[in-house]
């Protein structure tokens, strides 16, 4: 099994993510669409119009008909990666990977993919400090600047406020968004601007990272819990608090889900104790929809 622990282990991000994604790849074909491109598909009768290259001569001279070859074309797509860095996804689960640690790796999974698709990939990690922006680009070049950027990627301080995000919501591109993140928010601010993405750029594959630890609440006895953003901290007994945990947790959980497909996202929750399949899955299938 490719488990989030192996993979963190190899610490090769460019190798990691070559190993989640290559058994998912294995079989896997590009979307294609009817063009000019290298590989033959069908014949079609030549219409007033028609680009005389493509002409089959000697097919005319056989049957004293016109008819033009048809190639496929490999479809591309811009993949837009957005990587919330705030330090609520400093969280550790119980194998020792913070949430930014595995989004790192599935973001450097899902830019591997997509690459190897023919897309071209862009990626923002949002910080207080600033965005980091990588344009899109589908060059041999990419994936090592994203892979770098991801590798230095840390995560500190609250959601980026509006001001910061502005150029990002700016930019007016056809592209599938995913966005990863913990979705802790204190007043919709990641909402909003998925919402905006959504507006300015077309799809929002809403990735929602969510440790083992909290879905099950797997602590123990007394426990001191600290607010990563805010730095409040509260104290309580674990073992007497895990059923109201998680009769609060369950309806979150469900009206979150429920709201992000309100506003049109494609909505998934992953447990970060869980293998990346499941969101790489999603993400061939979103794009073969495309």
């Amino acid at each position: 099994m490719l488990t989030p622990e192996y993979l963190h282990a190899l610490h090769n991000l460019p190798l990691a993510a070559k190993r989640a994604a290559e058994g998912l790849l294995h079989g896997a074909h590009l979307s294609r669409r009817k063009g000019a491109g290298m590989e033959f598909s069908q014949y079609r009768p030549y219409q007033p119009g028609d680009d005389l290259r493509r002409l089959d001569w000697r097919l005319a001279a056989r049957s004293d008909r016109y008819y033009l070859r048809e190639s496929e074309v490999d479809t591309s797509l811009v993949v837009h990666l957005v990587l919330d860095a705030s330090a609520s996804m400093n969280h550790q689960d119980d194998n020792g990977l913070t949430k930014l640690q595995y989004g790192r790796l599935l973001c450097a999974a899902l830019a591997y993919v997509a690459t190897q698709q023919g897309d071209a990939v862009a990626l923002t990690v949002l910080q207080p400090a600033g965005l980091l922006h990588l344009p899109p680009r589908a060059d041999a070049r990419q994936l090592p600047r994203l892979y770098h950027a991801l590798e230095t990627a840390e995560a500190a301080g609250r959601f980026p406020d509006a001001a910061t995000l502005a150029p990002l919501t700016a930019r007016r591109q056809p592209a599938l968004t995913i966005c990863v993140s913990d979705l802790y928010e204190e007043d919709g601010e990641i909402e909003r601007l998925l919402t905006r993405l959504r507006a300015a750029s077309g799809e929002v594959l809403l990735l929602h990272l969510m440790a083992h630890n909290e879905l099950e609440f797997t602590f123990r006895g007394a426990v001191t819990f600290e607010d990563l953003e805010t730095g409040r901290q509260l104290q309580l007994n674990a073992d007497q608090q895990r059923r109201a945990w998680q009769q609060h947790l369950q309806p979150w959980l469900r009206a979150t889900a429920q709201r992000a497909r309100t506003h049109g996202f494609d909505y998934h929750q992953l447990n970060t104790a869980e293998p990346l399949t499941a969101a790489l899955r999603e993400f061939l299938h979103r794009r073969n929809r495309a």
